[in-house]
């Protein structure tokens, strides 16, 4: 009788089938994750999108915007031009002037009032309807066009001053002082010789503005001209906020000055220009103490530390 070993053919066979079913089953899991996260993700995208442009239209309708500035009349403070250089894009704060208000030498943009008409340019308003709705959609979430009902100008006088134009160095005079405007930009061609205008009292609740590119801006003298010399006046109810920051081009990004032309005309007592200074030894002479102490310390465990190795 001859003995037969019995044969382990089929168990290995067994064991391979059931590791490729395995390794299947495992790329069929995988494959239904894949897809449900496909899945997923085209399901939340439209409320992603909804969220952006609320996030969007929320932060430009209270906090900040960014405007196109399409005219020349604040070089070189903002660039306007088109050509050969592009015109900047700013920042403009919101939040500012719900807890102050408007002070002089801030560059602000508004709502020109009802009696301004825009001389400075004149956007063209699309022929394609299908353009029109895009120009909206994109202002909605703060890409800038060119708006002929806003402005950007400088605060030259706020309300219960009186302004002027011009003394005897052609500089404009607030409450008879002459102003220090180290922004203004003379166009070549244009002359240096600002235009006269007279004394005008500004109400409360009123601005009176101007372009740093003087020769080259309808501000508060252009738009009273024929008018009155109140029609050139804004309402700070229709200012929007204060110019912050160039956001664009890139080789053009710095803050926007808001240097006060008032300041040195009105001539500060000499001891009011030392106080800075005060504050400044003041603060300082606690900072040496600390860091005097600080260092003899770190000092002190640096040789303790040596003394123990």
């Amino acid at each position: 009788m001859v003995d037969v070993a019995p044969s382990q053919g089929s168990s290995d066979e067994d064991s391979s089938r059931a590791s490729d079913e395995e390794k299947i089953e495992a790329w069929r899991q995988r494959s239904r994750k894949k897809a449900k996260k496909k899945g997923s993700f085209w399901r939340e995208l439209p409320v992603l999108v909804v969220v952006a442009v609320g996030l969007a239209f929320l932060i430009q309708t209270f906090l900040a915007r960014v405007y196109m500035i399409p005219s020349e009349s604040m070089e070189q403070t903002l660039h306007g031009c088109t050509s050969p250089c592009f015109g900047d894009r700013v920042l403009v704060d919101k939040v500012t002037y719900n807890f102050t208000d408007p002070a002089p030498g801030d560059v602000v943009v508004f709502h020109g009032p009802d009696a301004w008409i825009n001389q400075d340019f004149a956007p063209a308003e699309p022929d394609n309807p299908v353009v029109g709705f895009f120009q909206g959609l994109g202002s909605l979430v703060g890409v800038p066009t060119a708006n002929k009902e806003d402005f950007v100008k400088r605060v030259i006088a706020v309300g219960g001053q009186k302004v002027s134009c011009c003394d005897n160095q052609n500089r404009v005079m607030v409450d008879g002082k002459p102003l220090d405007e180290p922004y203004l930009y003379w166009e070549p061609g244009r002359g240096t010789s600002q235009d006269s205008f007279a004394e005008v009292t500004i109400p409360d609740g009123y601005l009176f503005v101007l372009g740093d590119n003087r020769n080259d801006s309808c501000d508060s003298r252009c738009q009273a001209r024929d008018k009155g010399p109140q029609a050139g006046l804004v309402p700070v109810d229709n200012v929007v906020g204060k110019a912050r920051v160039i956001v664009l081009p890139p080789s053009r990004w710095q803050g926007v000055g808001d240097h006060n032309p008032q300041a040195v005309a009105l001539g500060a007592p000499g001891w009011q220009d030392a106080v800075p200074l005060g504050v400044g030894l003041v603060g300082a002479w606690p900072l040496l103490l600390v860091s005097r102490r600080v260092r003899a310390r770190f000092r002190l465990f640096r040789e303790r530390r040596s003394g123990l190795g």
